[in-house]
């Protein structure tokens, strides 16, 4: 029986997906990827989603222990340090987020008295590193290709990859921004697909292709393996690798993204 219990908030304006975990023994409790309602080329900024994941909180007496970011997102603005100023709780990240703040300020011209040390977030995870929500252990996985700081989370039966995998019928993240890299992706979707086919894999968007009727975020080792778009069984990491360059070139601009990640690269500093 798992001790360990999930709640998924998808937030629509953003396609992104918060969860709350919850150790029912101690009350302790963990939210992945918060996030603000938030629209591209939009200035406003709206806190309903965050409050509805504030309000389960409070409704079921929970204590908020970490706050967890799965990588500096850039479709949507996170909600992390709004979330610690109303409940607490410390804010993870991948220690290689430094990396990513370098190579973004760099290439957007992103102001230089930005710090660049990871100092915004309270704790910095190392590949491998075991953390505990309440008295649940919980692994943390190095899973970099979209980013260099993508992490995933895995805490009894369940595998919360943010954007490195997608649904099946999606695919996987783009790896086109600046020290993104198709080959490491493609060597971290291998290390997720080496866990038994029974794990749940919680994804953090869903951009639901027009043949799906409904949002949805939760599939497995054996769904991705058998099902995922881009990435099947026994498709090589040369024939992958072209296949997200190609599908990379013909992507959007992320320049629309570019405000969400100064926030970002800041862990939610407006």
């Amino acid at each position: 029986m798992n001790k360990i219990d999930i709640q998924a908030f998808f937030n629509e304006p953003t396609n992104s997906i918060t969860y709350v975990l919850v150790d029912q023994a101690s009350k302790q409790a963990a939210v992945i990827d918060p996030v603000f309602d938030h629209k591209l080329n939009e200035k406003s900024l709206g806190v309903a989603h965050i409050d509805k994941v504030i309000g389960f909180l409070d409704r079921n007496n929970l204590h908020l222990e970490w706050i967890l970011e799965t990588y500096a997102h850039t479709g949507n603005i996170t909600a992390a340090q709004y979330l610690k100023a109303q409940r607490g709780g410390q804010i993870g990240i991948s220690e290689h987020i430094t990396k990513v703040q370098h190579s973004f300020q760099k290439a957007f011209n992103l102001d230089e008295s930005m710090a660049c040390d990871g100092s915004q977030y309270d704790y910095l995870f190392q590949d491998g590193e075991v953390i505990f929500l309440g008295h649940v252990e919980m692994e943390v996985i190095a899973t970099p290709g979209h980013t260099p700081a993508c992490l995933s989370y895995k805490i009894e039966d369940a595998l919360f990859v943010g954007n490195t995998l997608l649904m099946p019928d999606v695919g996987t993240a783009r790896t086109d921004f600046p020290c993104s890299s198709a080959k490491a992706l493609y060597q971290s979707i291998q290390r997720i697909l080496s866990l038994p086919d029974s794990t749940r894999i919680f994804v953090g968007y869903d951009h639901k292709p027009t043949t799906r009727k409904n949002y949805a975020w939760e599939t497995s080792v054996l769904q991705e393996k058998r099902d995922n778009l881009h990435f099947k069984s026994g498709f090589s990491e040369t024939g992958f690798i072209f296949l997200r360059e190609q599908l990379d070139k013909v992507l959007p601009s992320y320049e629309p993204f570019i405000t969400s990640i100064k926030a970002n690269l800041e862990a939610g500093r407006l």
